[in-house]
């Protein structure tokens, strides 16, 4: 995720505006220059080679470019509802996270402190697992994180599963059972840590539904058309009225549409590892040190910080 600072000074300002990095103009330059040359042949024959004697009236474009527009609006808006319900789940997981911690260390009466292999203990590290497996899984990222949190028995099963939060989290809900089962807990606060249990699950369904239920691909491949056709033809309909100023326009006013479409593409997939998406790693990591300084560590990870790029992953 970009992240810029909330009060812009001009200096601040001309760097948001030059940025490349996280930005859709790598990705469209090749078709805006394309489109561009498109409107230099046009205006070259149309004025040397005498082969246009007239050109396309510009009304069609005003009202296809006012259609387009009004198409690619609803389709962002779509796609950024996709993003910002994933940031609201996420969002989610970290609550749901700080409130089972906290129910780990307060409902469990387990005897003696909180010490590596206790059951608290064990349960707040694969609480942390959890999160960063989310990461992994959502991502496709290297589970090498994950070892520092599980037993070796479980590090190595999770080769075994395709899934593996759920085996995570039906390892948490088998210590939730050894609780009960020792009466370290009673019946209610049983209840009470598997409904957040099943909160992660519930988090965990929905993110797979975004990442795995993208916006149809008739709808995506339609808009591409569109645009597409749109700015080829746009140097027919405004050569015999703008001249050598052709070019110049059709370039702006194919950056605006192409850009507007691959923003779309751009913010689709929120999970992506990419400087466009969401900040999953350092989400997982305010967990990690959250979970870490509610049983009692002092020798915490640092938070995530934005690099020089102000890209922060």
């Amino acid at each position: 995720m970009i992240v810029i600072t909330p009060r812009l000074s001009w200096l601040d300002w001309y760097r948001t505006m030059a940025s490349l990095r996280g930005t859709v103009l790598l990705s469209i330059w090749p078709r805006v220059m394309t489109v561009t040359a498109m409107g230099c042949l046009v205006t070259y024959l149309f004025h040397y080679a005498g082969l246009f004697k007239t050109s396309l009236t510009h009304l069609p474009f005003t009202f296809i470019g006012l259609a387009l527009s009004v198409f690619m609006g609803f389709r962002n808006s779509t796609s950024y509802s996709r993003f910002w319900e994933g940031r609201q789940l996420w969002g989610a997981l970290v609550n749901t996270s700080r409130s089972l911690g906290r129910q780990i260390i307060t409902l469990i009466n387990e005897p003696g402190p909180i010490v590596p292999g206790s059951l608290r203990h064990r349960m707040s590290y694969y609480l942390m697992a959890y999160s960063h497996s989310l990461r992994c899984h959502l991502r496709g990222d290297s589970r090498k994180d994950l070892e520092q949190f599980l037993s070796p028995e479980d590090y190595k099963e999770l080769d075994k599963w395709s899934h593996p939060p759920l085996l995570i989290a039906m390892r948490l809900s088998e210590m939730l059972a050894e609780a009960r089962k020792n009466d370290w807990i009673g019946p209610f606060e049983h209840m009470t840590m598997e409904d957040q249990m099943t909160s992660l699950l519930d988090i965990q369904g929905a993110c797979e539904r975004i990442k795995t239920t993208p916006i149809p691909f008739g709808y995506i491949s339609l808009m591409h058309q569109l645009v597409t056709i749109y700015c080829l033809a746009l140097p027919f309909g405004i050569v015999d009225q703008l001249d050598f100023y052709t070019p110049f326009v059709v370039m702006i006013v194919s950056y605006a549409f192409m850009g507007l479409d691959a923003v779309g593409d751009f913010i689709d997939d929120p999970f992506l590892d990419a400087p466009s998406a969401l900040s999953l790693g350092a989400i997982s990591r305010t967990i990690e040190v959250n979970l870490r300084q509610q049983i009692g560590e002092t020798d915490l990870p640092p938070l995530l910080k934005p690099d020089e790029n102000a890209v922060l992953m």
